[in-house]
């Protein structure tokens, strides 16, 4: 079974693209979204987050309050480095449990969607390929303030905080250019890299 690293800046299309690749037979693990449910309400995460940070850190619903972190975070790159350390464990026994399913079932190819696969250094070791989605800063900047409530200076200050472009694109087996494409030409694109990654 061949293992695929997906990933890209915010903005740039890898949920869309994440989407066409399990369309065409791909066993898909969303990273974003396991790490999501271990800080959701009730998560995993959450007890030891409460003790590294706080109990200030958890909503009264029971689940990690993003905005008060996000601000640490940004503020002080330690803290994200201890959260990460929280949950990048729990992130890696559940994908690993997906993996398996995913095997047992047959698939032939597992893409994962990885938002810091280059920034988290211990990814690229654990897929055979990896797969790059691409633009120009100023697309992932119109695109992200038109789908949510950001500000263009407020994901810029996301983008400064992800890996460099070129960086990503230096440790690509595959590049999508998702600028100025239609749905379908990007489908055509997505087809063409799944071919060249052996789905």
């Amino acid at each position: 079974m061949i293992k695929v690293g997906l990933t890209g800046g915010i903005g740039s299309g890898k949920s869309t693209v994440l989407a066409m690749l399990a369309d065409l037979g791909a066993a898909t693990i969303d990273a974003d979204a396991i790490s999501r449910a271990t800080t959701a309400t009730g998560g995993a995460a959450l007890p030891a987050i409460a003790r590294a940070f706080g109990a200030d850190f958890v909503t009264a619903a029971g689940a990690l309050d993003r905005e008060r972190m996000r601000s640490l975070a940004y503020a002080d790159p330690n803290a994200r480095k201890r959260l990460e350390e929280i949950i990048h464990p729990l992130v890696g026994q559940e994908s690993a449990r997906q993996v398996q399913a995913a095997q047992d079932a047959g698939a032939r190819c597992v893409v994962f969607d990885i938002p810091l696969l280059v920034e988290s250094g211990r990814w690229r070791s654990q897929v055979d390929r990896v797969l790059v989605i691409d633009c120009a800063p100023e697309t992932q900047v119109a695109r992200v303030v038109a789908r949510s409530a950001l500000k263009p200076e407020e994901v810029l200050a996301i983008i400064g905080a992800q890996a460099p472009r070129a960086l990503r694109l230096a440790a690509a087996d595959v590049v999508i250019c998702n600028e100025g494409l239609s749905l379908e030409a990007l489908r055509d694109n997505v087809v063409q890299a799944a071919r060249r990654l052996g789905l």
